[in-house]
């Protein structure tokens, strides 16, 4: 029986079910090698010779494989259709060579398919074919250029920039993607302009709105009504007048449908509909795959193979009618760039089933195989016929103009099923406008624009009490008397911050990084703390924005962004065997290698005093009123300057230590500069930034007093308990939290009860006179720190002494028991200190946070322990018991591979 070798034991599972006795299908559990996190790994002396070395965790699996080998002597390597997938085959084949397993007279064959279907896996098997080398060394070449920038880039940050963690080849310039974004939006000036609009109504009493487009007979720009008076007079200019209909323009139209998914544009959708981010996105996807139910996942292509085009245009006929269906069916092509675009979009492998008749028990995968089904249906539906409406609505002296807009749907088409989500928010031109006739009267409505005026108050700064007679204002609106007109005040907006969907759109639109890597980098700056997300928008960190500064200075080329789209392009020629990949390694390690030895020479101070510099608009901007904006705000003499930590860059003041002001680079007023919040008991109470979030603290260090009473904003699940942001502490709160620790009062058996606040949330403790150790007990709501009393303290104390619970020793209750692993023992879903997590013998991986336990599945747990056991590298967990026998001889003589 031949040995097949895929990537996952999921995988396995699947194609094993199509395969049936006639194979042995077994998992390699992803890359069995990878280089050494050591100098020498690709050696740049010998012609880029690159030393392998198989991982801990993945020798195993080689045995396993090679076991097999001894009784099959035949190897079908079936590992993923991509450059990553072809190198996993290449480096299984070295791997059991180099041990052996694979004798001259071993057959070794490639197979790939684009969709674990029995048809296809089993075309495939009819069609073998050899390990495709240029694929192999694009992937080689990637391989040791992010090695080479990695090991030597990182060093040089570590040394000139304490809090740095590492530089990536690609993640930097995605980093500097978003840190120049935030740039942008701290140096936006915002304009300010009105928009007046009125509400009107036909002579058959049906009402419709319609915006100011001419004043005093000249057509407005956007900025042409500057302030409240300018709008006040238009809408006076507006009530004075009777308008009529001067025209009405009607336009068929038609809407096409958006292409079948690639990657990009399923991380991008699915980002915008459900909130998923990259990762969780090809993690769902992955599973779907590997279940038989779509396509390959990692694609830039958008073409569909004729008989799936075929079976979709059967689906959409069966469910929606012939009407549904175009006269021919729609091809979609894009230019090739690299060895991906061999494959098809991704769609479902059965056009018939949809989400409901899978009945996938897993929320993420469900709402992405919906989101997958309904796009790759509806791009080969007919289009929708809409009908667009243009009202012009004027005075008889031609001095007020007014424009209504709309339009009507008049068959939906594909929008019966799927419309692509929008990253911007769209026009307000889908209204529908009642029937208008030209030449008719359009008087004001009865109804009145009151609410709209009412929450543009709101948001108003001052109230504006001189407005017009017969005018109502609030300093963010005007309205006239019969509450038909309304003038609004707007203000020009800074560009938005990235979300995961449009970084990965700008990334593609410029050439950066590929399909198959888009989720990891993004996933890995926001690992080394360089970007945070809230409210789905990425967001730099500190030392995020130092170190995208710091390459911008020193290597410029290696983050730019035609350099990097220009490289890619490189590898894509080394996949088509038009370039050799070591030319390609030579010439970037000759300019790179120099770059770093120039830095390299360089004092951190030298390196501060550049940054500072590049910085200066962003950290010294100018000050209302007039003063020396690099003056320290706090002691008056003291001059501010570029400093880092191990937590990134602040500014601070040169006279430290006698003075100690900082904030962060952001700017002053930035969200965590120090700010005094008033006096208590003759003591100055501050909020404060720090290394670990914004805390209070009474008064200043000291000689005597070298570590002032201090106290961090309460948090939960890393986000402030409402009430509590930097923004909500006033002088009465902060002086709450310097109370703690509080006392509650002394224990009936001796020692005091005492609550506070601690990195898992608010507690009570006590030791007793005769107890080595104190006991804790976490509380429930953070409130009870103050307000818990003396006999519920000890009735909580003692039954936590009767049932010590998750105390240290004690064993931890599972959530969720999830089954075997393959190689032996129990895994389960149990609750922990950091979140819940999947644990199997030593080895523990967190959940992610949009993964719920009871959405836990055996492939799923499988694939986090997988990926926490490739991270620990050499720190190998015991082996299972019931396997204990085959236990691997000690680390300190085992046989390298």
């Amino acid at each position: 029986m031949p040995v097949v070798v895929v990537e996952s034991p999921a995988k396995a599972k699947t194609i094993n079910k199509y395969l049936g006795s006639d194979y042995t299908v077994l998992a390699s559990y992803g890359h069995v090698r990878d280089l050494p996190p050591k100098d020498g790994s690709v050696d740049t002396e010998h012609d880029f010779a690159m030393t392998w070395e198989i991982a801990n965790d993945s020798r195993k699996h080689v045995a396993a494989i090679a076991e097999a080998l001894k009784s099959d002597n035949a190897l079908i390597l079936a590992t993923d259709p991509d450059r990553e997938g072809e190198a996993i085959s290449w480096h299984l084949k070295e791997a059991l060579t180099k041990r052996r397993s694979i004798k001259k007279d071993t057959p070794v064959s490639r197979v790939t398919f684009n969709a674990i279907t029995k048809a296809a896996v089993t075309e495939a098997m009819a069609n073998p074919r050899e390990i495709d080398a240029p694929l192999v060394e694009a992937y080689l070449a990637r391989r040791a250029l992010d090695y080479l920038v990695g090991f030597n880039l990182s060093p040089v940050l570590w040394r000139k920039l304490p809090g740095a963690r590492s530089a990536g080849r690609v993640q930097s310039v995605c980093l500097r993607l978003i840190v120049e974004r935030e740039m942008e939006i701290e140096a936006f000036k915002p304009r300010e302009y009105w928009q007046v609009k009125a509400l009107l109504t036909t002579p058959r009493g049906q009402e419709y709105e319609a915006r100011l487009t001419v004043l005093g007979g000249k057509k407005l720009d956007r900025f042409d009504i500057e302030n409240s008076t300018q709008a006040e007079l238009a809408v006076q200019a507006i009530t004075s007048r009777a308008l009529k209909i001067a025209g009405v323009e009607a336009k068929p139209s038609t809407r096409n449908p958006a292409a079948p998914f690639m990657t990009s544009t399923l991380q991008q959708e699915a980002s915008r509909k459900f909130g998923m981010g990259a990762r969780a996105c090809m993690s769902a996807a992955q599973r779907l795959y590997e279940a038989g139910h779509i396509t390959y996942m990692r694609t830039d292509g958008i073409d569909m193979a004729p008989e799936a085009v075929s079976a979709c245009r059967d689906a959409i006929a069966d469910r929606f009618g012939k009407d549904y269906v175009p006269g021919s069916p729609r091809i979609y092509k894009n230019k090739a760039k690299n060895a991906q675009e061999a494959h098809e979009c991704i769609r479902p492998t059965d056009m018939t089933k949809d989400a409901a008749s899978l009945k996938l028990r897993e929320d993420d995968q469900r709402k992405l195989y919906d989101l997958i089904w309904k796009r790759t249906l509806a791009c080969q539906m007919e289009a929708a016929r809409l009908e667009r409406t243009t009202v012009e609505i004027a005075s008889e002296d031609g001095q007020v103009g007014l424009r209504a807009t709309g339009q009507v749907v008049l068959f939906d088409g594909f929008l019966k099923i799927y419309e692509e989500g929008r990253d911007d928010v769209a026009d307000d031109d889908d209204k529908r406008l009642p029937q208008i006739m030209q030449g008719e009267p359009a008087a004001f409505a009865k109804s009145s624009l009151q609410a709209q005026f009412d929450k543009a108050g709101e948001k108003a700064d001052a109230v504006i009490d001189d407005s017009a007679p017969g005018m109502q204002s609030n300093g963010a609106a005007v309205l006239s008397e019969n509450g038909a007109v309304l003038a609004t005040q707007s203000h020009t907006q800074p560009p938005p911050r990235y979300t995961e969907a449009t970084l990965v759109k700008k990334m593609e639109e410029l050439g950066i990084g590929r399909p198959s890597t888009y989720a990891s980098v993004i996933g890995t700056i926001q690992d080394r703390e360089y970007v945070r997300k809230e409210q789905n928008r990425l967001i730099p960190e500190d030392k995020g924005r130092i170190v995208t500064i710091f390459l911008l200075n020193f290597f410029r080329t290696y983050v730019g962004y035609e350099f990097t789209a220009e490289l890619e392009n490189e590898l894509d020629e080394v996949s088509a065997g038009d370039l050799d990949y070591k030319q390609l390694l030579a010439k970037f390690w000759r300019d790179f290698s120099a770059a770093i030895a120039e830095t390299s020479e360089l004092r951190i101070a030298e390196v501060l005093d550049v940054l500072d510099d590049a910085l200066a608009p962003q950290l010294y901007p100018p000050r209302e009123d007039g003063s020396d904006p690099r003056i320290c705000p706090k002691c008056g003499q003291g001059r501010l300057h570029l400093k880092t930590s191990r937590t990134g860059g602040f500014v601070g003041c040169g006279n430290y230590p006698e003075c100690t002001y900082t904030r962060p680079i952001a700017g002053e007023g930035a969200d965590g500069e120090e700010r005094l919040l008033g006096i208590d008991q003759e003591d100055e109470i501050w909020l404060k930034a720090g290394r670990f979030g914004p805390y209070v603290q009474r008064g200043e260090p000291t000689p005597e007093n070298k570590k002032p009473p201090r106290a961090s904003l309460p948090k939960k699940g890393g986000a402030f308990l409402p009430g509590w942001s930097p923004d909500d502490v006033n002088l009465e709160k902060a002086v709450t939290l310097l109370t703690l620790p509080r006392e509650v009062g002394m224990h009936p058996d001796g020692g005091v009860i005492k609550a506070n606040l601690g990195r898992f949330g608010p507690y009570i403790m006590h030791q007793a006179p005769d107890e080595e150790k104190p006991v804790y007990v976490n509380l429930k709501e953070f409130q009870e720190v103050f307000e818990i009393g003396m006999n519920h303290a000890v009735e909580l104390l003692a039954e936590k002494r009767a049932n010590p619970g998750r105390g240290r020793g004690s064993a931890a209750k599972a959530l969720k028991e999830l089954g075997d692993h393959p190689d032996g023992g129990k895994i389960a879903v149990y609750e922990g200190r950091y979140g819940p997590y999947v644990k199997w013998e030593k080895v523990n991986a967190t959940l992610p946070k949009d993964l719920e336990p009871g959405d836990v599945s055996l492939e799923k747990a499988l694939e986090l322990l997988a990926e926490k056991q490739a991270k620990k590298g050499g720190k190998k967990k015991a082996p299972a018991k019931k396997t204990a026998a085959k236990k691997s001889p000690a680390k300190k003589t085992a046989k390298k591979d």
